[in-house]
């Protein structure tokens, strides 16, 4: 089993940056792929970006390319994501996943932990 728990959410400007990150427990991190979602209010819970176990593999969603950077550190088990060039449509709850197979994941039910959450809101 693993547990992640994301951190870093927060209120900031337009323009402005965020980092994310997602600490996870369990000896299964380092072959696991991971990713980040959000959702808005009302709407489906998306892909932001995912990696691949090595990381040698990364996936953004087009909304966010050139912006947000995805990365892992198997040392310490954390999966992080930085948001730059925040626009307010980027608000949304975002989730850290993992999936219990090595290779990216583009899709929320291919993920099988998931975090609790945290808020981003971009203000204008």
């Amino acid at each position: 089993q693993v547990q992640l728990v994301e951190s870093g959410g927060g209120l900031v400007q337009a323009g402005g940056s965020l980092r994310l990150s997602c600490a996870a427990s369990g000896r299964t991190f380092s072959n696991s792929a991971m990713g980040w979602f959000r959702q808005a209010p009302g709407k489906d819970r998306d892909i932001v970006a995912a990696i691949n176990w090595s990381g040698t593999t990364i996936y953004y969603a087009d909304s966010v390319k050139g912006r947000f950077t995805i990365s892992r550190d198997s040392a310490v088990n954390t999966v992080y994501l930085q948001m730059n060039s925040l626009k307010p449509e980027d608000t949304a709850i975002y989730y850290c996943a993992g999936r219990q197979l090595r290779q990216v994941g583009i899709s929320a039910n291919e993920y099988d932990y998931w975090g609790q959450g945290t808020q981003v809101t971009v203000s204008s």
